[in-house]
């Protein structure tokens, strides 16, 4: 599947929200930073209903297929702090044989961004783990919706 070709029919970030709980905050009142990226997981699964028309959950116990994540870097831009909305666009800026690069952006409900990462997760099978397996059309043709320009 050419993915530059899918992604240029209509291709735009998922977007989504979530208010900062208290137990997402330190004593500073501020998102304890492993928080991040349970945060970016959480919206990472919240996708799949908008890209592949089902619950991550079936993608999982379903199709069969893991994404484990394989690389991960960030940056920590402004602080979320408790009672904030973080607003976060997912988009997929590479789509490989089996792996696929995520771009996380968060900002608060000012506008602010707060937190950045790119992540890379690899396809394998629910049985084997360890194995890479090519990423599926279906998965593809979904993903090309957020696919980034």
């Amino acid at each position: 599947m050419d993915m530059k070709k899918a992604a240029s029919q209509v291709s735009m970030p998922f977007t989504s929200a979530r208010r900062i709980d208290f137990p997402m905050v330190d004593v500073a009142g501020i998102v304890y930073y492993p928080n991040y990226w349970d945060l970016a997981h959480r919206f990472f699964e919240e996708s799949w209903e908008s890209t592949c028309d089902m619950h991550y959950r079936d993608v999982l116990h379903e199709k069969k297929i893991a994404l484990p994540l394989i690389h991960s870097e960030a940056e920590f831009h402004h602080p979320l702090e408790y009672g904030d909305i973080a607003n976060c666009e997912i988009t997929v800026i590479k789509l490989g044989k089996t792996s696929i690069t995520w771009r996380y952006v968060i900002e608060n409900q000012h506008g602010v961004l707060c937190w950045s990462a790119i992540q890379t997760t690899v396809c394998t099978s629910m049985d084997a783990v360890t194995e890479k397996e090519p990423i599926p059309d279906w998965m593809k043709k979904g993903l090309s919706r957020i696919f980034e320009n």
